[in-house]
């Protein structure tokens, strides 16, 4: 199925533009700072800085993205925090997908059923996932 995207869905909001920076100890993750800027890239004052760490969490499957809003006032802060935050937000996607494995898990598998009935005629009995 594909999204269905309206071009003007795809405008950029000069109002709440960000200056991106990356900041990373090249082992745990990054912390990346967004200052908020005007459309014509000087700073926007009236708007707080925003702070996004970024890990990967390992599974049997591969790497999995975890990013997650740091609450701080400042890059220190943040970079206090990050570990804490990560543990939090690696929690919650482990619980996601343990959630998403149950789901996954108990899916109901019903038979096709074909004229005759299940095991009747051909095209008759075969399991699907719903």
């Amino acid at each position: 199925m594909e999204p269905n995207v309206n071009a003007t869905d795809l405008k950029m909001d000069p109002a709440d533009l960000y200056h991106e920076e990356v900041f990373t100890d090249r082992k745990m993750g990054t912390v990346r700072r967004l200052t908020p800027v005007k459309a014509d890239g000087s700073p926007d004052t009236s708007r707080s800085e925003l702070y996004v760490g970024q890990a990967q969490l390992l599974t049997p499957v591969g790497a999995v993205p975890v990013s997650f809003e740091i609450s701080a006032g400042s890059l220190d802060e943040a970079i206090e925090r990050f570990a804490e935050e990560a543990k939090q937000a690696v929690d919650r996607t482990v619980e996601e997908l343990k959630e998403l494995r149950r789901e996954a898990s108990s899916s109901i598998m019903v038979p096709q059923v074909g004229p005759g009935g299940p095991g009747g005629l051909p095209g008759g009995g075969k399991i699907q996932m719903p």
